[in-house]
């Protein structure tokens, strides 16, 4: 029986372990081409205050903007709890007082999680005839960006960001995506 369960364990292991060499794959062999749009996965507020994630993702979109890598750029996030306002209208703020103008700020404020982030900005995308995109996310989430653009048809690029300071929290994220990635392997 140990040694079953050993053999279970050990399985276990090495399935996390490629799983995540699967996840840090892109961001170690992939940039960003010049595309329409940029789009920028949204993550926690609090009430107001973004987060230190989604401040990084945000700040590295306006970089890329300001670089001349995409003519708009989308922010997909909607209000969920403990929230005063939508991830959106957050990344909205934070783009603006780094001098992007509101026009070239697309807003997708309904969306609650990943598929939903990429499902609602595909739509988004289609109606503004955005045929392209560099997709901004933390480096350990551009994985399971890349599974659902695909799935959604929505020809991408991807540029990760790393917070240095949250190095605990960006273990945990990279951690908590192995079953997020099995599921979006799996559920169509």
């Amino acid at each position: 029986m140990k040694k079953r369960i050993k053999m279970f364990l050990s399985i276990i292991i090495i399935m996390c372990i490629a799983v995540e060499i699967f996840i840090f794959w892109i961001p170690l062999f992939t940039s960003p081409d010049k595309s329409d749009a940029i789009v920028v996965l949204g993550c926690r507020l609090r009430g107001e205050t973004p987060s230190a994630f989604l401040t990084a993702r945000t700040e590295e979109a306006a970089e890329l903007f300001k670089n001349g890598y995409g003519k708009y750029i989308i922010v997909s996030g909607g209000k969920g709890q403990g929230e005063s306002i939508s991830e959106a209208e957050g990344m909205k703020r934070i783009l603006l007082s780094k001098g992007i103008d509101e026009d070239k700020i697309i807003m997708e404020d309904k969306s609650t999680n990943t598929a939903e982030n990429i499902k609602f900005t595909s739509k988004v995308m289609k109606a503004k005839n955005l045929n392209s995109a560099v997709v901004v996310s933390n480096e350990f989430h551009l994985r399971r960006a890349q599974i659902l653009c695909k799935r959604n048809k929505i020809s991408a690029s991807y540029k990760g960001v790393f917070v240095k300071a949250y190095v605990a929290n960006e273990i945990y994220g990279a951690i908590r995506e192995i079953p997020g990635i099995i599921k979006d392997l799996i559920v169509r």
